[in-house]
């Protein structure tokens, strides 16, 4: 007797838990639970800043939320979209469908190939049935059948004589519902088709934001990186292939609502494909909310805005320099927005290295649309349109760090050169449009009003057309697989002796694949319609 061979080593261990993982990873329940797991884990980015998108914002959550904002930052819960827990959720998904949608592929073709099943042998026991005599041959009455069952996957089968059919029998089997699976294989595959393209997207795209002061000065030419606030790119982009673009932003107009909402933001924005072409012959265009400008592939959104203060410092030679520097707003409803200036000495003016150094000017404070003081000289703002620009700012001299070579916040000054007694504050005073103020060596320091700044984003995605297919795909693939019904139906046609005369026991049975598929009430009526001539109305509720 042969012994049974026992399984190796490798194929108990390794093999077989391989082979049962892979089969529970692949299977349509992991599939839904997986696009659950990626829809949660969405969450945290959508209600959390993103670094991305906005790194002073996060950094600014992170500090006012301490410890707990330290943890939720070493979580990646700030950077969503690219942390590992998400990119992993993102790859099983990705394995699962792949290994999921295969088999059924190859089962639905099969399933196209294979001829209808035969009927049962007991037709009486279906959830459905009728039994009736009708007049003719059993052949005649079955190619009206096939010929009442159109778009029905049919076939006529012949039984010979036997001990249960003296006489033989026809029997006629018809299927419908293939398309059912089809859409839902088409939805399938159109989900994977789109987290290939948002990958594909991610991979070779980029965005870059930059702050632009509405003056029609500032230009951003889309030629290198090093133009950006803030570049983020995929592992594919270098920033050499960057499309030839510039913009400028001419004008910028902001409507409220009595509230303080913003009603409308509208930036009058020149643009050109050509860096060669002068700037005045450049086409404008208006650039609103959800209305970007595209141009090159690459499509122009406007993120933010803000006010930046202008400041003239008079130093005591007489000479000037005149600074418009973008504030942050502190209040998206009053928009009393903060930040400070840095402004370097007149060349020549100091031919000694350390004197330059000490006669700086930095300005740091606030600035208030609509000025209102509530608690006495504090300066507040009553609203977001500028009826009244004020600043209270803080004059200092010394040492601004502009030469140093170390990154400082363009919002707020070194507070390091400050303690180090290297910058000393000199004026503190709150400054009307064209008001100013002088410092004890001489130097004046006049506000002179304000610009509009502009914070624009340039974003390419390469991948954004096979998005939308896919995103159009998939709603066509669920809308099918969600209408179409999947039945069978058998006719047995026995022939009988009555008389001299030919008739047929006509045996007709249904059964539906769901239960959103069901017959209904009328399933007899359909039923008789098919043996029956004149049957066209009922033919079209089959």
């Amino acid at each position: 007797m042969t012994q049974p061979v026992k399984p190796s080593a490798l194929t108990r261990f390794v093999v077989a838990p391989l082979r049962k993982v892979w089969r529970g990873l692949t299977s349509m329940r992991t599939a839904l639970a997986l696009l659950f797991l990626l829809a949660l884990a969405a969450i945290p980015g959508a209600l959390l800043p993103q670094r991305e998108l906005n790194e002073q914002k996060t950094l600014k959550y992170i500090a006012d939320h301490g410890q707990l904002g330290t943890w939720m930052d070493r979580m990646q819960l700030f950077d969503v979209f690219s942390s590992a827990w998400f990119t992993a959720v993102y790859v099983l998904l990705f394995v699962s469908l792949v290994g999921c949608l295969t088999p059924r592929t190859i089962e639905h073709y099969k399933a196209l190939r294979t001829r209808p099943v035969k009927a049962p042998r007991n037709l009486s026991r279906m959830p459905r049935h009728i039994t009736e005599t009708v007049d003719g041959e059993p052949a005649e009455i079955a190619e009206r059948i096939g010929g009442n069952l159109r778009g029905w996957r049919t076939e006529v089968r012949t039984v010979e004589p036997s001990k249960r059919y003296p006489d033989g029998a026809v029997e006629v089997s018809a299927e419908k519902g293939y398309l059912r699976e089809f859409g839902n294989l088409v939805f399938h595959f159109a989900l994977l088709s789109l987290l290939i393209t948002i990958a594909v997207g991610k991979l070779f795209g980029y965005e870059g934001s930059r702050t632009l002061v509405a003056d029609g000065d500032q230009v951003l030419c889309n030629t290198s990186t090093a133009v950006y606030d803030s570049f983020r790119s995929g592992s594919m982009v270098d920033g050499t292939g960057l499309a030839p673009f510039c913009i400028r932003i001419d004008d910028f107009e902001a409507k409220f609502l009595p509230s303080g909402q913003p009603e409308m933001y509208d930036a009058k924005m020149a643009y050109t494909t050509d860096v060669t072409k002068p700037g005045k012959e450049w086409p404008t265009t208006s650039v609103q909310v959800n209305k970007p400008l595209r141009i090159a592939g690459d499509r122009v959104y406007v993120l933010g805005n803000g006010f930046a203060p202008t400041f003239t410092v008079t130093f005591p030679n007489g000479e000037t320099r005149t600074e418009t520097t973008p504030f942050i707003p502190q209040s998206t409803q009053t928009m009393l927005s903060e930040g400070a200036v840095r402004i370097d000495t007149p060349a020549g003016m100091y031919p000694n290295e350390d004197d330059r150094r000490k006669h700086q000017v930095a300005i740091e404070g606030l600035f208030a649309p609509d000025a209102v003081f509530p608690h006495a000289e504090l300066l507040d703002s009553a609203s977001p349109v500028p009826n009244k620009p004020t600043v209270a700012v803080r004059v200092y001299q010394g040492d601004t760090g502009l030469d140093t070579g170390r990154p400082q916040n363009v919002y707020q000054l070194d507070q390091t050169l400050i303690d180090q007694g290297r910058l000393t504050q000199k004026v503190s005073v709150n400054l009307a449009e064209g008001a100013d103020t002088t410092l004890p060596d001489g130097t004046k320091v006049r506000f002179d009003g304000y610009r509009r700044w502009v914070s624009v984003q340039v974003s390419h995605d390469p991948a954004q057309t096979g998005v939308l297919i896919s995103a159009i795909v998939m709603v066509g693939g669920l809308v099918v697989s969600l209408m179409i019904r999947r039945r069978r139906i058998w006719a047995r046609l026995v022939p009988v002796a009555d008389a001299g005369e030919r008739r047929t026991v006509v045996e007709v049975a249904g059964l539906a694949r769901t239960d959103q598929a069901g017959w209904g009430d009328g399933f007899e009526e359909q039923a008789r319609g098919l043996f029956q001539t004149g049957a066209a109305k009922t033919r079209a509720k089959l």
